[in-house]
């Protein structure tokens, strides 16, 4: 497997990471953010997938 990222919510700061992925919110461990729905949003503010950052961690 690839080095998996993080992805930040740029509006509350909600970080996605793709080695954990969000299984509360319906996306598996392991799932990378390209494959994240195009109409997921950010669990905790309903920001869109496109308001989202990659950063380092």
């Amino acid at each position: 497997m690839t080095d998996t990222k993080t992805w930040m919510c740029l509006i509350c700061g909600w970080i996605y990471d793709e080695a954990t992925g969000a299984p509360d919110h319906g996306i598996a461990p392991g799932t990378l953010w390209a494959d994240v729905p195009m109409n997921w949003t950010c669990p905790e503010c309903g920001a869109r997938k496109e308001d989202f950052e990659m950063v380092q961690i």
